[in-house]
């Protein structure tokens, strides 16, 4: 299965892109990610489940009990990427942060980027060892 550590990376680093970017242009799921609960960021969430779901089950070979771990990483994927990014939202918010006020916004976005980065490595580092 470690065979599988690169390809399983390089599919969540693509998903992460496609939904983090050009699936989230819509203000409704990028503005309301900071509101705890809110339909907009939980869409947002939704998309990344689906996405790393997809990216999984594109990997993965196609064995009766890769489905179930495929399910539960998905899950918490989106579990962890709704709370990773509200508290980005929460203290973009508390510090008045916005890119083109504070270069501090930029470090925080990197931060977010960052422990999107580490959840995938988690998820991989589950699948496989």
């Amino acid at each position: 299965m470690t065979d599988l550590i690169l390809p399983l990376i390089l599919a969540l680093t693509v998903k992460h892109f496609i939904c983090d970017f050009p699936l989230q242009m819509d203000p409704w799921l990028y503005r309301n990610k900071g509101t705890y609960g809110h339909l907009g960021g939980l869409c947002h969430a939704g998309i990344h489940a689906e996405g790393t779901c997809l990216a999984l089950l594109v990997v993965m070979p196609k064995v009766p009990e890769s489905v179930g771990q495929i399910l539960c990483a998905a899950l918490a994927d989106g579990v962890i990427h709704y709370h990773i990014d509200w508290l980005k939202m929460r203290l973009n918010a508390r510090w008045q942060l916005g890119p083109t006020t504070s270069e501090w916004f930029w470090v925080l976005l990197g931060a977010d980027q960052l422990l999107h980065g580490l959840t995938y490595i988690a998820i991989v580092w589950a699948l496989v060892v």
